[in-house]
């Protein structure tokens, strides 16, 4: 039982684990209200949209790439959903909304997956481009300007609630129905991702491509693929967004890709390819909402989150690669002694 312990707390993901622990356990030190209910609820519901994004970026990392332009693709498709449905005029459902912004999303990430996929460019170079492409083309032919008067299916699709509670403060605060897209997204990919073929194909190319081909998996076409449901995840993060904050604004979510890409490479994901998974991504985000949100209130400027962040990154990314060296060089050191 303690070698599992010490086998798992080794990992990535038990580090993180660890140091979520630690830093609640320093937060509640200095405010005791922070292990209350509100403090976990009000968590939640402020890692609900980084951690659908993250879920897409995960899938990707996965396969080895690495995608950016997940916030454009989301901030893009809510946008031009809200803009399709008031133009239209007629009653659409709230799961027509999410719908219409996943298929915007999934062509968006078509696009990402042909130029990748099919032409063979590299993943960053790719994505860069199109965060900027897909975000001039949002401000250009679809608009500037703030879109409050949504539907009244958003506005009461917003304002159901799972759980209502009052913090320390005597302010109430709230988890939104909204949750359960979230959750049910991270149902999705768990299953694609440990259960299925393709989930095993895309772990494979991730691992070593060369491999890959070998044993027959087309990569082209799994490499599309991923990115259109990369787009989709996108897509229903930007209209989660919407209902959160009952309005559409073309310069919101795009800037948040730092916060994503860092709680996916903190939740164990490597750029390398070959590793990441969905309990490891959102502990991630988690980690990332709990250090956002608790240095928001404690009124730190914006500029040190980005410090803390990129810190977390640079942390993520090397300590796999640590943690590795470190279980070689033990394995080198027990072999002379039969261990």
């Amino acid at each position: 039982m303690n070698s599992r312990l010490s086998r798992l707390l080794a990992t990535p993901q038990g580090v993180v684990f660890m140091t979520a622990l630690t830093f609640a356990i320093v937060l509640g030190f200095l405010n005791p209200a922070f292990f209350s209910a509100a403090s976990l609820i009000d968590i939640l519901r402020n890692s609900l949209v980084t951690g659908i994004f993250a879920l897409g970026v995960m899938m990707v990392l996965a396969s080895g790439g690495i995608d950016v332009s997940c916030t454009a693709i989301g901030a893009f498709s809510m946008y031009a959903t809200m803009k399709i449905v008031l133009g239209l005029d007629v009653d659409v459902p709230i799961f027509g909304f999410f719908l219409l912004s996943a298929l915007i999303g999934a062509g968006l990430g078509l696009f990402n997956g042909l130029l990748i996929g099919g032409l063979g460019l590299p993943t960053l170079i790719v994505t860069l481009g199109t965060l900027s492409l897909f975000r001039g083309a949002l401000l250009t032919f679809l608009g500037t300007t703030y879109i409050t008067a949504v539907p009244r299916e958003i506005i009461s699709f917003s304002r159901q609630v799972l759980v209502r509670l009052e913090n320390a403060a005597g302010q109430m605060v709230s988890l939104p129905r909204s949750f359960l897209v979230f959750a049910g997204i991270a149902a999705v990919v768990a299953i694609v991702m440990n259960l299925t073929l393709f989930g095993r194909k895309i772990y494979a190319i991730g691992g070593s491509e060369e491999a890959a081909e070998r044993i027959g998996i087309k990569i082209k076409q799994v490499k599309v693929m991923i990115y259109v449901l990369a787009g989709a995840i996108a897509g229903l993060a930007g209209m989660t967004h919407v209902t959160l904050s009952r309005m559409a604004n073309p310069f919101d979510l795009v800037g948040m890709e730092l916060n994503v890409i860092a709680a996916v490479v903190l939740g164990g994901a490597r750029i390398t390819g070959g590793h990441g998974t969905v309990t490891g991504t959102l502990l991630g985000v988690f980690v990332i909402t709990m250090i956002n949100t608790t240095l928001l209130m404690a009124g730190v400027p914006s500029f040190w989150q980005k410090v803390v962040i990129g810190c977390l990154i640079v942390v993520g990314t090397g300590l796999p690669i640590v943690i590795e060296r470190v279980s070689r060089h033990r394995e080198r050191i027990a072999r002379p002694l039969g261990v």
